[in-house]
């Protein structure tokens, strides 16, 4: 799904354009119809005992969140990582709040919507599955995946956390979990 460049052509989008265009579609989307961190006192916002905890940054966000009060960019095996001060305004989050507590996760070449498996430790959204969750939403996080696969950049962010939370997936079925 590329857009119109100015000599009548089709343009895909760069990561950058893919991650603005999904945060965009999802500022007032939400899991449910009400506000989900109520059901948990946002547990989804603060770190988990013991350690600093954060949310991956999609291509571009890193500029907007390095410099900002109380929020801290930390590089990972995956990438940036934002650790935020436990609040924020809807539009500061970063796309992985966003989406959370699902993943577009690439299926066969194809995006799908997948529940986050991070999720299973801290949402209780997560063990009542996609069916549970705002129709509206789930099609607003596969079509920002779909905009990011589009960009290189993207479809390799996409295809890693794939590869992570089928990893995640596999373990939690070892253990019972």
């Amino acid at each position: 799904m590329g857009w119109p460049d100015s000599n009548g052509g089709e343009k895909s989008m760069t990561g950058r354009e893919a991650v603005e265009e999904g945060r965009a579609r999802l500022e007032t989307l939400t899991p449910l119809s009400a506000d989900c961190g109520r059901l948990c006192d946002a547990a989804c916002c603060r770190d988990l005992e013991g350690e600093e905890t954060g949310m991956l940054l999609f291509p571009g966000e890193e500029d907007a969140y390095r410099n900002l009060k109380g929020w801290k960019v930390r590089e990972t095996a995956l990438g940036s990582m934002v650790v935020c001060p436990g609040t924020c305004e809807r539009e500061m989050r970063p796309l992985s709040c966003r989406i959370f507590p699902l993943l577009p996760v690439m299926r066969e070449g194809k995006v799908k919507v997948a529940m986050d498996q991070r999720a299973g430790a801290v949402c209780p959204l997560y063990r009542e599955g996609l069916k549970s969750l705002s129709e509206d939403f789930r099609l607003a996080v596969r079509e920002t995946g779909e905009a990011l696969a589009e960009s290189e950049e993207g479809r390799a962010i996409l295809e890693r956390l794939t590869e992570q939370n089928d990893d995640l997936k596999r373990m939690r079925s070892a253990f019972g979990a």
